[in-house]
């Protein structure tokens, strides 16, 4: 699992690779969805769930929680750069490696910010949960960049996808687009 774990933190942080500071922080969703804020959104995610749940404190401050903003995870400021944010995700990453390897797995966590019925979590657990928010992330990410510009799949030398040139996907784009508009009613 904690390899599962490392291939979708590696997945998620590739997606920047090549990009300008305008397209890793560019809002490409309704509800501002953006690369860099996925980044770090799950260091957050990662102090969390593999610090305050298992009383193991992250040694640096968190702005954006200690102050309760609503979202401010989710985005970078402009204070913030990107390496400052990238650095985090290392350190916060370290910081829940280290969670996991010296505790057992069924080792007793509380969760806060859930409701007292469902506060109490194992390591175990929390892995499950941290592992299913990573990988819903990383697909975000996934859609994210291909919106900015065209580039998909797992890594750099893993497309995960059939290899094709640009005018076949066009033109699959284009079948799937027809199907669509003829379900139209």
């Amino acid at each position: 699992m904690h390899q599962y774990l490392r291939e979708e933190r590696d997945a998620l942080l590739w997606k920047l690779d090549g990009l300008s500071e305008y397209d890793v922080r560019r809002p490409l969703t309704p509800t501002g969805t953006n690369l860099l804020g996925l980044v770090k959104h799950v260091a957050t995610v990662a102090v969390g769930y593999f610090g305050i749940v298992f009383d193991r404190p992250f040694p640096e401050p968190m702005p954006w929680i200690e102050n309760g903003a609503d979202n401010d995870d989710m985005w970078a400021t402009a204070e913030e750069t990107r390496e400052q944010i990238i650095g985090l995700y290392h350190r916060a990453w370290a910081h829940a490696d280290a969670t996991i390897a010296a505790l057992p797995l069924d080792a007793p966590g509380r969760v806060p910010w859930w409701p007292a019925e469902r506060g109490g979590m194992t390591l175990h657990r929390i892995l499950c949960h941290v592992l299913a928010e990573l990988a819903r992330h990383a697909g975000h990410a996934d859609i994210v960049r291909e919106l900015v510009d065209g580039s998909a799949g797992r890594r750099a030398d893993n497309g995960n996808l059939p290899a094709r040139d640009e005018q076949w996907w066009r033109d699959h784009h284009d079948r799937l687009d027809r199907v669509a508009r003829a379900t139209r009613a």
